[in-house]
């Protein structure tokens, strides 16, 4: 060795009070392994020793008064022996396409000790459910953040009966499919390997927007006191077919590429037509919410189509099994799409209405051409996609 040893300075502090915590960091930065280790504490030698045996390391001597020399052991933290990292902190540099399963929560980047559980994480390839957007999506979501109570419920309504009960049958309608919006991440998000995090921390905000949507969509029905909407069969048959979705990908792109796409075309319609300041901030805040829960799945499902070009055929195949399934349902609720025609009319006048009826027509077509551009960033040719978007169920989610 060239000088002496580092001295490591104890004090009167014992090893029963934390004496180790400087020893073991003074050995593991010792280039040569051995350091001198200074105390008053009476029980110094033997609760080192005590130590030291515990550890692997060895006392070598006594290098003056009351100073020891300590050699750092071969085989010294033995967690750390065979311990390998799981991947690096960077998503830019550090995922692995499939992580073991012996990684388990370990963050992304620590030390794994060999050996103990295994837990299952379905989602645990990179390919399945990776887009680079996500940190910075991930961020967006937790700054775009909002609260209930910052919304405008002091405004006085001032709405006709009819155009109030329009607007109760519209947040029902928007309370049942936010609801589905919420089950279907929630479930994908236990599924989902913790080396993906920033994935996971996407799909958490996810379902807190949409608890959050289901908590403003049913303070604004019941504010004007009237009872909620009806709820129909085949609309909740159309939920159904995403509940139980049981792949990613696919749940994916019914959910968000298809349905949510066209609620953000729904939500600005409603913005546009809204008949009060507070419908309209809702309609506003969530068409933005929304916006990036669409985004974040077009970003992994391109990223997938590119790296699996087979999936697009199952996306296809899935669009048209869904279609089928529901050939029977009666599709959007009536008193839906009459509250849409009056939201849009803004009275009873027969003109007025005529204007209404035009005006959601053309929000079908605006919904149709949204899922087409939606299909062709996915790779899908101008008359794949047209035909698929057309085979969306007429319930809009």
């Amino acid at each position: 060795m060239s000088g002496p040893p580092p001295l490591v300075e104890l004090g009167t502090l014992g090893f029963d009070q934390g004496a180790h915590v400087l020893l073991a960091e003074a050995l593991r930065t010792s280039p040569d392994g051995v350091v001198r280790v200074r105390g008053g504490h009476p029980d110094l030698p033997g609760g080192m020793a005590a130590w030291c045996r515990r550890h692997g390391h060895r006392i070598i001597a006594a290098a003056e008064p009351a100073t020891l020399l300590v050699e750092r052991g071969r085989h010294a933290n033995a967690a750390w022996i065979g311990a390998v990292r799981a991947g690096d902190p960077d998503p830019s540099t550090g995922l692995v396409e499939r992580p073991p399963a012996e990684w388990g929560l370990a963050a992304r980047g620590a030390a794994v000790e060999p050996g103990g559980p295994a837990p299952r994480f379905p989602l645990d390839r990179q390919t399945d459910v990776w887009t680079e957007r996500a940190p910075d999506l991930y961020r967006a979501a937790a700054a775009g953040q909002w609260s209930i109570d910052e919304l405008p419920w002091g405004l006085t309504l001032a709405n006709a009966p009819v155009i109030e009960r329009a607007v109760v049958q519209v947040m029902t309608f928007l309370i049942e499919n936010e609801m589905a919006a919420l089950v279907i991440p929630a479930r994908f998000l236990a599924q989902v390997h913790p080396h993906f995090r920033e994935v996971q921390q996407v799909l958490a905000l996810t379902t807190a927007d949409e608890a959050r949507h289901v908590e403003a969509f049913t303070r604004r029905a019941r504010l004007g006191g009237e009872p909620l909407g009806l709820s129909t069969v085949g609309g909740r048959a159309s939920l159904q077919t995403l509940i139980e979705e049981p792949d990613f990908a696919i749940a994916s792109f019914l959910l968000s590429a298809m349905g949510e796409g066209t609620f953000v075309t729904l939500l600005g319609f409603l913005e546009r037509h809204a008949p009060d300041e507070l419908t309209r901030t809702i309609a506003d805040r969530v068409r933005q919410d929304e916006a990036r829960h669409v985004a974040f799945a077009m970003s992994h499902l391109a990223r997938h189509v590119e790296l699996e070009p087979s999936l697009r055929g199952r996306l296809a195949a899935s669009a048209e099994r869904r279609h089928e399934e529901l050939r029977t349902t009666n599709g959007l609720n009536d008193e839906v799409f009459d509250s849409l025609v009056l939201l849009a009319a803004g009275s009873t006048d027969p003109e007025d209405i005529r204007s209404g009826w035009r005006a959601v027509q053309e929000l079908q077509v605006a919904m149709a051409e949204g899922r087409a551009a939606r299909l062709g960033r996915l790779g899908f040719s101008p008359s794949e996609a047209e035909e698929i978007a057309a085979l969306h169920t007429r319930n809009f989610m």
